[in-house]
């Protein structure tokens, strides 16, 4: 099934240079595209598309022009003798001459154009100023969660044949840890004390020169970074961005989103926060520990908000769900936010009307779709989920994550667990059908670093183009939307059928106990057994299990989606992605699914 044109005619958005929003009558006339006026001219959107040679950090550099300035990134600095937390900054002028001085300094430690470099640094003035100032060398920083875990993380850099690492001085010590893994490692750089032979102090490169530095004349086909997936459903891989990739993604969220110049942003995601210099926005870098956003504290990010007047804020739904329960208990209100957006996993309706108790009418929470190979594919808005889908997704009907973005072609497949070498029509799924997502566009990535067999199983070639497989199972409505079913590898595949994670937890998560339910498959396909484990809200232990188990059956009776599930387990608490502390790793919760119904200690 096609849908290449995500317009339905039910909703017109005009930008004007406010940046305010005018609608048109529902199923009125087919809209023109929104038309930039000459005050937008110089905002860092991708002009020049059809030009061979392009830099990323160029538009870094067109915003200093723009906004000298204005504050660019600020950092939390501790506190002041009051005890209010204190701050320190950089302009948009200040991080483009910092990170010219550094490329400088980079070059000349022979971190060049086409150099893999580790970059495993912290949110903070120094993330910034070296992430641009290898864009501006032409090197190619390599990026890794380090939530992952050690080993596989080491496993990751191995992946990447680096022959740079810019670290803090913690990282450093992974080169005497496994030393096997950075073999081809020629420079070290040191963010901080240096403490080890043959390292570089940042500092001390950063002072190379105070000259404007050339930056590298790349093609916009040419590798800008390595940026390395979860591995939260199989191994980690290292996903190739070119430059042109970065400027298609900012073109589309700053056009899509209604993002203006001069704006700010707290992004509780490190790698988002990258596209704000390149946006026109101020990042604000939260207080908190990026690896695990659902043990946020509130307060921190409540502050951070009020204290600097942000007005759109990216975040995990894990996130969101711990800051709007603390908001609406203690009657929270964030007037400066008019636009959340929420992305790593599904937000739940329930999520979603929480935090929208603390914005104003009218702002607004955005759910955006995609992947680290894909990024953004879809998106809606709150009041649509709240307004029209919410009762179809607690139905078992999936959950909506849009129409696709402008330029983003979108098409079902029959779900199939091999690889496709080249697109045909034989691969489409019927109209409305359950099938996996596969998408195409200008910010769709076309390969993994040097990972044949990935690129085996996840994209699909076609004469003028790759479409990348998303590993999501879902459908396309008659409105061009994106009904999203769950993850291909957690469908449970039964002797009477197959069972979607995405529906068949929704009518378990309508009982008002249930915070968050999984779906998993206990045994191997087409003879599974399928297992609903059960998390409770919080502060509400249920009472008697047997009851509620009781309850739970009731539940599943009543939809045919369901009906085959007679098994209920009440894990202590799921195991989630590092990333995003949303996306549950349902894996592990079918071995241990597996051992307690088997009656094995676990």
């Amino acid at each position: 099934m096609d849908f290449d044109l995500p317009y339905d005619g039910t909703e017109d958005l005009e930008m004007t240079g406010s940046g305010r929003q005018t609608k048109r009558p529902i199923n009125g006339p087919k809209p023109k595209p929104p038309v930039w006026t000459p005050a937008d001219a110089s905002l860092p959107i991708d002009t020049a598309a059809t030009d061979h040679i392009f830099n990323v950090a160029s538009l870094l550099k067109r915003m200093a022009r723009v906004q000298p300035h204005k504050k660019a990134v600020i950092c939390p600095f501790g506190r002041d003798r009051c005890g209010r937390v204190a701050y320190t900054h950089l302009t948009f002028q200040q991080l483009d001459q910092e990170s010219d001085d550094l490329a400088w300094g980079l070059e000349s430690a022979g971190i060049t154009r086409g150099t893999r470099t580790i970059l495993m640094v912290k949110p903070s003035l120094d993330f910034f100023t070296l992430t641009f100032a290898l864009f501006k060398a032409g090197a190619v920083p390599v990026v890794v969660d380090p939530g992952m875990g050690i080993r596989r993380m080491v496993d990751c850099f191995k992946q990447s044949s680096p022959s740079a690492f810019v670290g803090v001085p913690a990282a450093h010590v992974l080169r005497i840890l496994f030393p096997r893994f950075f073999g081809s490692i020629k420079t070290w750089v040191t963010v901080g004390r240096s403490w080890l032979p043959g390292q570089h102090s940042l500092k001390k490169l950063g002072r190379a020169r105070r000259l404007p530095f050339p930056a590298a004349q790349t093609s916009r086909d040419e590798t800008a970074a390595i940026l390395f997936t979860t591995g939260s459903t199989g191994p980690a891989k290292g996903v190739l961005y070119t430059h042109g990739i970065f400027a298609a993604q900012i073109a589309a969220i700053k056009s899509h989103f209604l993002i203006s110049t001069g704006e700010i942003d707290l992004p509780t995601f490190p790698l988002f926060a990258l596209f704000d210099p390149a946006l026109g926005m101020t990042a604000v870098i939260p207080d908190m520990d990026p690896t695990r956003p659902a043990q946020v504290d509130p307060v921190k990010i409540i502050a951070a908000v009020k204290d600097h007047g942000v007005t759109n804020m990216f975040a995990s739904p894990a996130l969101l769900n711990r800051v709007g329960r603390y908001g609406r208990e203690n009657n929270v209100k964030l007037p400066s936010l008019k636009r959340v957006i929420s992305a790593g996993a599904p937000i739940m309706p329930a999520n979603i009307e929480q935090f929208a108790g603390l914005l104003d009418e009218e702002a607004d929470i955005h759910t955006g779709y995609g992947a680290t190979e894909a990024m953004p594919v879809a998106a809606i808005e709150g009041r649509e989920i709240l307004n029209e889908t919410r009762s179809q997704s607690e139905k078992g009907s999936g959950i909506c994550v849009g129409r696709p973005m402008s330029g983003v072609a979108v098409r079902i497949i029959a779900i199939d667990d091999g690889p496709i070498d080249a697109w045909s029509d034989a691969v489409a799924a019927g109209n409305g059908a359950v099938g996996e997502i596969t998408v195409k566009g200008s910010q769709v990535t076309r390969h993994y670093f040097e990972n044949p067999a990935a690129d085996a199983l996840s994209k699909i070639r076609d004469k003028d183009g790759v479409w990348h497989r998303m590993g999501d199972l879902g459908r396309l409505d008659e409105h061009g939307r994106i009904w999203f079913y769950g993850r291909k590898s957690h469908r449970v595949v039964t002797a009477g059928g197959t069972l979607f994670t995405i529906p068949c937890e929704a009518i378990f998560n309508n009982h008002p106990l249930v915070y968050r339910s999984a779906l998993v498959g206990v045994g191997s396909a087409p003879n599974q057994k399928p297992v609903i484990c059960i998390e409770l809200e919080p502060g509400r232990g249920g009472g008697n299990r047997m009851e509620l188990t009781r309850k739970l059956l009731e539940l599943a009776s009543s939809s045919e989606l369901t009906q085959a599930i007679d098994t209920v387990l009440f894990p202590e608490e799921f195991p989630v992605d590092i990333r995003h502390n949303a996306k549950i790793f349902r894996e592990k919760l079918a071995l241990w699914a597996a051992k307690k119904i088997s009656g094995k200690s676990l």
